[in-house]
């Protein structure tokens, strides 16, 4: 039988899951089954083209002549930007860059600086 956590709130231990949400019998306290911590390595890491691991915030360093898709305009070699997001996809870095606006990133194409 799986081990349940015990209730935040109250402290009681004859929680039970509803769905995607614990609850607890004796205070009604609800909360969400993936912000208990108890399976942090299923989070998806993002690692840079050198192998570094990038997090929300960080500055990166573009490492190739990117061609801006529907302009002729390009993001050059160097062109640092700061500030970035991880999202889920294909393009998995957010960010706004200098002069060209908000766009998204593989992390393929950036180190960090």
């Amino acid at each position: 039988m799986s081990r349940l956590p015990a209730c935040p709130q109250c402290s009681s231990e004859y929680t039970y899951e509803d769905g995607a949400m614990y609850v607890c019998p004796e205070c009604a306290h609800e909360w969400p089954i993936e912000a208990s911590g108890e399976s942090p390595e299923e989070r998806r890491v993002v690692r840079d083209a050198f192998g570094n691991v990038l997090s929300d915030g960080d500055s990166v360093t573009v490492i190739k002549d990117l061609k801006i898709k529907g302009s002729s305009s390009v993001v050059k070699v160097g062109t640092k930007v700061r500030n970035i997001r991880l999202v889920e996809g294909d393009h998995d870095i957010d960010c706004k860059i200098d002069g060209v606006g908000a766009m998204q990133l593989k992390s393929e194409f950036v180190k960090k600086a």
